[in-house]
């Protein structure tokens, strides 16, 4: 039930409601006054609505709540869930079970462990003959080439260092490289050489011999002139 609003003159004839009365037959306060003061002031209206957010915020975090719980629960479910703490119960009873039985046959193990295995064949099913064959082919081949894995292992620690000296390596063949080039260049240009001397020493031989010719040949010899006489000499 609604409580009355003391604010009302025509409300039951409270305490208040006499007040009212009396202010308004005295003047002081007036019927619009009270008119106003009726309504509820804006802050007052979102009070319900302020309410109903936090109620959906509670709510939200509740189910926030509940979620992380439901992940934990989940994450440590091999834990504490009975389906797999059964699981895990099973499988460490059948360990239990092969090491007693290994306890009990302790001795006859000891003993045949002592005895030496060669000669003796081991049992195998049919299905796994061809795996066996492929498992030696990889045996012999991994004995093979033991000594060089063992070789590679000793030398894993000194890499480094032969890292640099293969780089000191490279570095002295790029110089002979560049040598090598230019002695081949060289050899080019020796070979054009006496290729060219080789051409030019016919056309030498030549203008030599023509000129131990010309040297070779006599002069020609001299005949003085005649002296005629004349008239006048006698």
């Amino acid at each position: 039930m609604a409580a009355a609003n003391p604010w009302d003159p025509a409300s039951s004839q409270s305490a208040a409601g006499l007040l009212l009365n009396h202010l308004v037959a005295s003047g002081i306060v007036t019927k619009e006054m009270l008119d106003v003061s009726k309504k509820m002031a804006p802050c007052f209206v979102n009070f319900s609505r302020l309410q109903q957010i936090s109620d959906i915020q509670a709510e939200i975090y509740q189910n926030n709540l509940e979620l992380e719980l439901l992940k934990l629960e989940k994450d440590t479910a091999d834990l504490i869930h009975p389906s797999c703490l059964t699981e895990k119960c099973d499988v460490l009873q059948s360990m239990n079970n092969h090491l007693e039985a290994v306890l009990k046959e302790k001795h006859a193990i000891r003993q045949r462990l002592r005895r030496p295995m060669c000669q003796e064949n081991l049992p195998l099913e049919a299905v796994y003959h061809r795996y066996m064959v492929h498992m030696l082919d990889l045996a012999v081949t991994f004995i093979e080439k033991f000594e060089t894995h063992l070789e590679t292992v000793r030398n894993s620690p000194h890499l480094d260092a032969n890292l640099q000296k293969i780089s000191k390596a490279l570095a002295k063949m790029d110089i002979l490289v560049n040598k090598t080039e230019e002695l081949a260049e060289n050899i080019l240009k020796w070979q054009e050489l006496q290729t060219e001397m080789s051409l030019s020493i016919p056309r030498m031989l030549t203008e030599e011999r023509h000129l131990h010719e010309l040297a070779v040949v006599p002069p020609l010899p001299f005949f003085p002139k005649a002296h005629t006489e004349t008239p006048n000499a006698k």
